[in-house]
């Protein structure tokens, strides 16, 4: 399937506004995930990867993981709950499976359910399967800077809560595509997630190129009061709302810096805390944003980043848990951003992730 999706241009030009702002622009790709069945030829987020049949799949071997979370399900039966949900609603928007698909799913349920009946795993059924999250081929986000002759970005997580911020704890791989020969047909699955917002559904990618600027947070004390002057935004012009006149910087915060959603590069989307810098442990550079994990695409504050393409959607609405503004279903922190970083001296040095 190829589809497309094309955000409208920002309702104010940032630089004929505040030119100042220009020398703080970054390119992004928003990747605007939306269900399918991906392939491990394709870039996808939740869907299978080009793994080595002869490379060890990662698996998280933290101790807390031996416990019973109190979450009942595996991957394999929340996946099948959300199908269902969308076949009883009717949402053409949420996973879809052909019959085939469907009895393979309802039959690896089964047979889940019935190992989660008999209680948690034993500790030799531990450490536990990481779950792939996204997958991105440099040929569809070629923003993306791999070291060597590398051409694809894997990412993976445990899902279950891991301390100190209580979020999945993830994995970066990247690796040449052309190298793998022969590719790991059935990989492993957790016994069950600490929480089905930590599954994420198979998702094929639009991605496209735009041009990001700082979230309000990112900004220095004196820009910050700069875009809070609605005297600026006149002399310019700017055809804005006037009831955004008390409070202007709510406007270029929510219209016209960083975009929501699942993206590459770009500025990260602050909120839950100031910005907070991560520096290489190995060779003390600061980190750049690698990749954005969002639960939603867009929210009711921010519809102006709404693509074209599901306006009609996002008007019409859906019951909820079935927004096409979730698309993969993820859910993740209390602001609902995962931000992960990447060394900008060596893709290769440990990366480093935030709840943001």
């Amino acid at each position: 399937m190829v589809f497309v999706r094309t955000t409208p241009p920002r309702p104010v030009e940032v630089t004929a506004v505040f030119p100042e702002l220009a020398p703080l622009a970054r390119p992004a790709i928003r990747l605007h995930p939306r269900p399918g069945s991906p392939s491990v030829g394709d870039s996808s987020v939740g869907g299978p990867l080009l793994w080595p049949a002869g490379e060890p799949w990662p698996h998280c071997e933290d101790a807390h993981l031996h416990g019973d979370s109190g979450f009942r399900q595996s991957p394999a039966e929340v996946r099948l709950d959300r199908y269902r949900r969308a076949r009883r609603h009717e949402d053409p928007y949420g996973p879809s499976f052909t019959p085939e698909e469907e009895a393979a799913m309802e039959q690896k349920a089964a047979r889940l359910a019935e190992r989660l009946d008999a209680g948690p795993p034993w500790p030799a059924e531990c450490p536990v399967p990481l779950l792939p999250v996204a997958q991105l081929y440099v040929r569809d986000v070629p923003l993306l800077r791999p070291p060597g002759e590398a051409d694809l970005l894997q990412v993976l997580w445990c899902p279950y809560d891991h301390e100190p911020d209580w979020k999945p704890a993830t994995a970066v791989f990247w690796r040449s595509a052309a190298s793998v020969v022969d590719v790991l047909a059935t990989p492993p699955e957790p016994y069950e997630a600490n929480y089905s917002g930590y599954v994420p559904e198979p998702c094929l990618l639009a991605p496209e190129a735009i041009t990001e600027y700082p979230n309000s947070l990112d900004l220095t004390p004196e820009l910050r009061k700069v875009v809070g002057d609605w005297s600026r935004w006149q002399a310019a012009g700017a055809d804005v709302d006037g009831s955004y006149a008390e409070y202007p910087a709510e406007f270029y915060h929510s219209d016209l810096a960083n975009a929501p959603g699942w993206k590459v590069g770009g500025w990260p989307p602050w909120g839950r805390t100031d910005p907070y810098r991560r520096y290489c442990t190995v060779c003390e550079a600061q980190m750049v944003p690698l990749l954005t994990i969002a639960s939603f695409e867009w929210d009711s504050s921010r519809h102006g980043w709404v693509p074209y393409e599901d306006r009609a959607a996002c008007a019409a609405g859906r019951p909820a848990g079935l927004s096409p503004a979730q698309p993969t279903r993820v859910e993740v922190g209390s602001t609902d951003n995962m931000q992960l970083y990447v060394c900008p001296t060596s893709p290769e040095h440990p990366h480093t992730d935030l709840i943001q």
